[in-house]
């Protein structure tokens, strides 16, 4: 038996941030990163929590890839304040360091009633709707996936505002990491009909708007969209889970720390290949792994529907690296500017994180040490 359920209450549309005006809770504490407090943008939250006679404080001691000594931090900060209820603006870290500091801080108070509000400042991550939260051990040079129910916001809020000033290039990162979302939570083992649906929505918004969020930041129309399609892909696989090209990324980027999204994007046409056991050299055969009906339905989606299924999966494969070069991505590690010495030596290590990292699990493919470790190798030219 399976089941669905959307625990976090999302607000979205024109002025959703006037939700925080009306919040049931009188003690606040807002976790946010110090670029969001030094440009301004802050100040949208603050300012109608203070409309609502809601005290707050604020805590900006956040970093990319959140590591373990942070969230300590966090949790002393919440353990000192007492609030009734945390909330989270920023990128993914943000938002998972948060998720994390109240899991924690649960734990040494035994108070279960802090609620947590999401915020999410770009779109991609879905961490506003999910019960992941990845925190990273600096010392080990590993990626920890957090999983548990406990973890899921209370409410999310999706205010298109907050991302109109988005550098291009984090919106290229972060729109092809719900891409990525959506693709491995359609292709997962534990797919199904609710999360299908949102992943083939998402899909579908990332071939429409995604490249013209890229190209122009007064697009409000576009960026709406793909902060509804971050979302959208965020329930996908919080109830379907991912796969290996996540594994794959978060052993990359805790060794070499490459933004997420953008490591994702380099590994997504090397694992649809792998999944579909589908590349350059294939020919037609009589049957195929069913994940290849999804890529080719997915390619339906994107608009690059082909003759079969071999030429459809290829083409879906050319898309997302056409996709990358117009928004200037690097295709592979060697145009990250990472030693190729320093790589190969690490490439051991990271196949043995990726296999073991909890997103591998569903993916539709079982992969070994070696197989993960040949993906690496070529995906460094």
């Amino acid at each position: 038996m399976k089941s669905f359920d959307i625990k976090t209450k999302i607000y979205f549309g024109d002025n959703a941030l006037d939700r925080l005006e009306a919040l049931p809770y009188k003690r606040v504490l807002v976790i946010t990163d110090p670029f969001i407090e030094k440009s301004g943008m802050l100040q949208a939250i603050t300012y109608r929590l203070t409309n609502g006679n809601i005290e707050f404080d604020v805590f900006t001691d956040v970093v990319p890839d959140p590591p373990i000594e942070k969230i300590t931090a966090g949790v002393e900060k919440v353990v000192s304040y007492n609030p009734e209820c945390i909330v989270a603006v920023g990128g993914g870290s943000a938002l998972d360091e948060a998720k994390a500091i109240r899991e924690f801080a649960r734990k040494v108070t035994g108070n279960n009633e802090v609620a947590l509000i999401a915020i999410p400042t770009t779109s991609g991550t879905g961490s506003e709707v999910t019960s992941f939260a990845v925190v990273t051990d600096s010392a080990q040079g590993i990626k920890y996936p957090l999983v548990s129910e406990d973890l899921l916001p209370t409410e999310a809020i999706l205010d298109a505002e907050l991302v109109k000033s988005v550098p291009a290039s984090i919106t290229a990162d972060t729109g092809m990491d719900v891409l990525t979302h959506a693709l491995e939570a359609y292709v997962s083992t534990e797919n199904n009909e609710f999360s299908n649906a949102l992943a083939e929505k998402a899909i579908e918004i990332c071939g429409t708007f995604l490249l013209r969020s890229y190209l122009d930041n007064n697009d409000t129309h576009a960026r709406k969209k793909m902060h509804v399609a971050s979302c959208l892909a965020g329930l996908a696989f919080n109830s379907a889970s991912l796969g290996l090209n996540h594994g794959i990324a978060h052993a990359i980027g805790a060794q070499f720390h490459i933004p997420h999204g953008r490591a994702n994007a380099m590994v997504l046409p090397h694992i649809i290949e792998y999944n579909s056991d589908i590349n350059k050299h294939s020919k037609s055969r009589p049957t195929y792994s069913p994940c290849v009906k999804k890529y080719v339905n997915a390619a339906k989606l994107l608009g690059v529907n082909n003759f079969n299924e071999i030429t459809t999966v290829r083409a879906l494969v050319s898309y997302i690296q056409f996709l990358m070069k117009e928004m200037n991505m690097p295709l592979s590690i060697s145009q990250c500017q990472i030693d190729k010495n320093e790589y190969f030596n690490a490439i051991d290590k990271m196949a043995e994180h990726a296999v073991n990292d909890a997103c591998t699990k569903t993916n539709p493919r079982v992969p070994t040490k070696m197989e993960v470790a040949s993906i690496l190798e070529h995906l460094y030219e």
